[in-house]
């Protein structure tokens, strides 16, 4: 019998030492793994998980609960588009407890070099997340190469249009869906905001990189801007001076985009005395900040984070902003119900409260606004009874030629898919 055992023992020990090694190799290798896909809030940590307790509790119990991944372009406490989405995410929880939410930031050139929008998806699904939400207009093509890739998964992409069956670029894709906000009239009203806090007529946009998207909310800003000079401010348009610099992408890139700091500093020393900010980072409010406190009389507008005038609240002329929990909850809803979110939503303001919780779009007015924030109010109130209507014709592009003929008004194809600066703007249109 001892001998038995003493040959068993023989046995077993190099097995037990070969599998113990084993493991050990393959926890090492998804660790690695993990590092080199790059998911996370930093580009060497693993994929950031959010969750609610019910959640937890759920998967503790031996439960599944609702996975949804989120790619983000930039950091998610950026003080603006990132953050945005990351706040919308954290709002549905807080209202859907069975949810758990995971993301991975910084999805970019700059700081991830070697990854993409896709590798990211593919990784938080094999996390086990049921949706996927992209965050940013460059992303169109991955979140595209995820749905045909995951067909049982939901994807959507916050901006796009492959889900616009009226649009120029539909994919009949039924499990991806665009969601987007009518930024249009906050950038309108935020263009309103800017033109009545100016004394000089000079106002200065920032804005990323040139595509359909940002062609139409700068456009939008300077309709806004227009109207509110020459009705409010009893001005001649010839004297209202509206320049576009962009600065190459969504935020600072070292070396690859103009410097956002530097372009908000030529403006404030240039004799520009309102800024508007277009990027995803707060560095037009940061600066206007700085040129106050050298003495300087400048106001700024942010852009996309409610929490924008905090930056510096007694020149802030206010923020428009997105609730992207609003969508993200009923696209949410209804993949737990087994439909796939394949439609194009762009859902504009709660005209009775463009600032309650259920308005996709709102306007935070700031302190530097003071008395004209009356006359910003009639242009809201103008807006959502539609007595008036900035893109009523007639309006020419940059070149001179029609963009909205006299007595008509353009469409939503016309304004989604703006080719050019509108004529009075001074910037580059491609």
């Amino acid at each position: 019998m001892n001998k038995m055992i003493r040959l068993l023992e023989q046995i077993v020990s190099p097995v037990r030492f070969y599998l113990r090694g084993f493991w050990r190799s393959v926890a090492l290798f998804s660790i690695t793994l993990g590092l080199i896909v790059g998911c996370g809030t930093s580009s060497n940590s693993p994929t950031a998980t959010t969750s609610s307790p019910a959640a937890d509790g759920a998967a503790a119990g031996g439960g599944d609960p609702f996975t949804v991944g989120m790619v983000l372009v930039g950091p998610r406490n950026d003080s603006g588009w990132n953050q945005a989405h990351y706040d919308g995410m954290q709002e549905v929880l807080q209202r859907m407890p069975d949810l758990k939410f995971e993301y991975v930031d910084k999805v970019n050139p700059a700081d991830r070099p070697n990854i993409t929008g896709a590798q990211v998806a593919d990784d938080l699904i094999s996390k086990g997340a049921k949706m996927v939400i992209f965050n940013s207009d460059d992303f169109k093509d991955d979140a595209l190469e995820t749905a045909k890739k995951h067909s049982d998964v939901a994807v959507v992409h916050a901006s796009g249009d492959y889900a616009w069956k009226e649009g120029q670029n539909f994919k009949n894709q039924p499990n991806l869906g665009n969601i987007m906000g009518r930024m249009e009239y906050g950038k309108m009203i935020a263009g309103c905001a800017a033109a009545l806090g100016s004394e000089s007529g000079k106002i200065g946009y920032v804005g990323p990189l040139i595509n359909d998207e940002t062609r139409r909310y700068t456009s939008a800003a300077y309709l806004g801007a227009k109207h509110c000079w020459e009705n409010y401010r009893n001005k001649a348009a010839a004297d209202l001076d509206f320049k576009v610099t962009w600065i190459g992408f969504w935020f600072n890139i070292p070396g690859k985009t103009l410097d956002p700091t530097k372009v908000a500093d030529d403006y404030y020393n240039g004799g520009y005395d309102v800024v508007m900010s277009g990027i995803d980072t707060p560095e037009v409010s940061a600066q206007a900040k700085k040129a106050a406190e050298a003495g300087k009389a400048v106001k700024y507008v942010h852009y996309d984070f409610k929490g924008g005038c905090d930056l510096a609240p007694d020149i802030c002329l206010g923020v428009p902003y997105y609730n992207w929990g609003i969508p993200y909850e009923t696209a949410i809803q209804k993949t737990m119900g087994g439909e796939m979110p394949s439609e194009f939503v762009w859902l504009g303001p709660d005209w009775k409260d463009i600032n309650a919780p259920a308005s996709m779009i709102g306007f935070l007015p700031g302190n530097a606004l003071g008395d004209q924030k009356a006359s910003l109010d009639k242009f809201i109130q103008g807006l959502g009874d539609g007595s008036i209507n900035p893109y009523k014709g007639p309006i020419k592009l940059q070149d001179g030629s029609t963009f909205v003929a006299d007595g008509k008004t353009a469409t939503d194809q016309e304004i989604w898919y703006m080719p050019q600066l509108l004529e009075g703007m001074e910037g580059a249109s491609k």
